[in-house]
């Protein structure tokens, strides 16, 4: 303690800056590097701003692993359980000798115990190895890597898209209840709760398709990126994707949009009768005071808590959605992985998408105790 008294905390961002060049100059992507730095440095700076917070995190982190292993056990158990292997499509081609597809699940390991293959695969994996796709002829965690960052970039688009837009819609229709504005918002909610995902994507779609000539020419229906991508400039780029991510994200982000309109609702309500809202009316503050610095503050609380459950339904619908808009995300690998029981795709994908998960559902619990102490002392 003494001697971290004698270190000025604010000197970690030097380290920072030069770890995050010396992850660049070994070969890490730019924002891999970034991120991998600031997570990093940001938990070594807890040791002087809050230790209980640091306390918090580990505890948390600690609590993910047996989360983690278990999703793997049961993606890798019920993958057995599927008849045939991923060598099973290879004894339809006539070129291909019984002998050697032997020796391929032989060196594979899949002759022997499930249970035995997870051990391996664990082993392996904390080794960075994290095996190879037989569909793709890849490494597995290239190809993990690179369709999990289209997914997260989808994800939370859709996320900041919801919460931005469901807040203060929220607010309206608690402020203006059973007033024209809180009707129109109540349909809109009702709306987006009752139509599935994937039947508004082709709603849309077709609308779209048929308000357009040659179709998709306002707003692409498709993919992320447009054919003559590779010409353009970093900022025809940057919009080119943005354009393509409109239609995933307004699927994605209507249901949690009305989900989250009604949550909010309700606690704007809740909070708009207690005792203290009269207070602050009697002593003459303005109701703009009154709703934005008392009132939300306090009902935005629970809805932190739904985050990590928010996280949740946003990436497990996401997979859906990009196999209908063409996304390439991890719900296209993955289905395409569990179609030709690839193994190892499958468990690695379900392994990103499980640390994915987790970590959202850590986050809000971050969120929330900087918000409640009560969390941390807890």
């Amino acid at each position: 303690m003494n001697i971290l008294n004698r270190i000025d905390w604010r000197l970690t961002f030097i380290l920072d800056v030069l770890f995050a060049v010396f992850l660049i100059a070994t070969g890490t992507s730019w924002l891999g590097a970034i991120v991998i730095t600031e997570i990093l440095f940001w938990l070594v700076r807890l040791l002087w701003i809050s230790q209980a917070m640091l306390r918090f995190i580990l505890r948390r982190l600690l609590h993910m692993i047996p989360i983690v292993l278990a999703v793997l056990a049961i993606g890798f158990l019920l993958i057995q359980l599927a008849p045939g292997d991923m060598f099973t499509q290879m004894q339809l081609r006539p070129d291909m000798n019984q002998g050697d597809l032997e020796t391929f699940r032989r060196q594979f390991g899949l002759d022997q115990h499930w249970f035995i293959q997870f051990v391996l695969y664990l082993w392996n994996a904390i080794r960075g190895n994290f095996g190879l796709s037989i569909t793709f002829r890849a490494p597995v965690f290239a190809l993990v890597s690179q369709r999990a960052f289209n997914t997260i970039l989808l994800s939370m688009t859709a996320l900041i898209f919801s919460w931005g837009m469901s807040i203060p819609m929220g607010i309206i229709a608690a402020t203006k209840q059973y007033k024209w504005q809180d009707q129109v918002i109540s349909v809109f909610a009702f709306f987006g709760l009752a139509i599935p995902n994937f039947f508004l994507a082709f709603l849309l779609q077709y609308v779209i398709t048929t308000t357009s000539t040659p179709p998709g020419t306002w707003l692409p229906i498709a993919g992320m990126m447009s054919i003559d991508h590779g010409s353009l400039s970093a900022v025809g780029r940057f919009f080119d994707v943005a354009r393509h991510m409109i239609l995933p994200v307004i699927v994605l982000g209507t249901a949690g949009m009305a989900t989250l309109t009604r949550i909010m609702r309700a606690n704007m309500l809740d909070i708009m009768n207690q005792q203290y809202i009269v207070t602050a009316r009697a002593k003459g503050q303005s109701e703009r005071v009154v709703v934005y610095r008392h009132a939300l503050r306090n009902a935005i609380n629970p809805m932190i808590t739904i985050l990590g459950f928010q996280i949740a339904n946003v990436m497990s619908g996401a997979a859906l959605t990009e196999v209908v808009l063409s996304w390439p995300g991890l719900g296209s690998l993955i289905l395409s992985a569990i179609t030709s029981q690839d193994l190892y795709l499958v468990v690695g994908s379900l392994l990103y998408s499980s640390v994915l998960l987790v970590v959202g559902n850590l986050i809000a619990d971050i969120l929330l105790a900087v918000v409640d102490p009560r969390v941390r002392i807890a």
